[in-house]
């Protein structure tokens, strides 16, 4: 049975959690050193874009976190990283975060998020190639795995290369 997630915004309390999840999720803390690092740079943390997703019983389980990059100049979004338990994986925790992501960057006006991720997973949040509209990474990457969102169609979207914030170490 599937678990009916709570989303909502980190809070000041939940940087423990956060750490938690990242540091589980991933085989080094590389993941959950880039949330703090991020966290700490205010050229790239956006309040309100850090999203817990909680078990029924209120266990932080999983975590997405989208922050301010750069295409050509102009504001983008990274999401990156995403992270969930291990015992809550496969079960929508993360999916409900990214959603919840994707609608609070919709709602402070956003249009672009980028992701570098697993082709089978993120287009079921509308994701395709970035290299559609003129994207790529500022490195090596399989095109499929370089993926963009806009969240307001009618707007224009930027080409160009990405530029991420510092904490990326790009």
């Amino acid at each position: 049975m599937t678990p009916a997630w709570t989303t909502r915004p980190e809070a000041p309390a939940d940087v423990a959690a956060v750490r938690a999840i990242n540091v589980a999720a991933f085989p080094t803390p590389a993941e959950a050193d880039l949330v703090e690092a991020l966290r700490a740079d205010p050229g790239a943390w956006i309040e309100g874009l850090s999203i817990l997703a909680e078990a029924p019983d209120g266990t932080p389980a999983g975590h997405a976190l989208l922050t301010r990059c750069h295409v050509d100049g102009q504001p983008a979004l990274a999401l990156a990283p995403c992270a969930v338990l291990p015992a809550f994986q496969g079960q929508g925790a993360g999916a409900a975060a990214i959603r919840t992501g994707l609608e609070a960057a919709r709602a402070l006006g956003e249009n672009l998020v980028l992701v570098l991720g697993h082709a089978g997973y993120y287009p079921r949040f509308g994701f395709t190639p970035a290299s559609g509209y003129g994207i790529r990474a500022p490195f090596e990457v399989p095109d499929e795995a370089m993926m963009a969102l806009t969240l307001d169609p009618g707007r224009p979207v930027p080409s160009g290369a990405i530029q991420y914030p510092a904490a990326f170490g790009i």
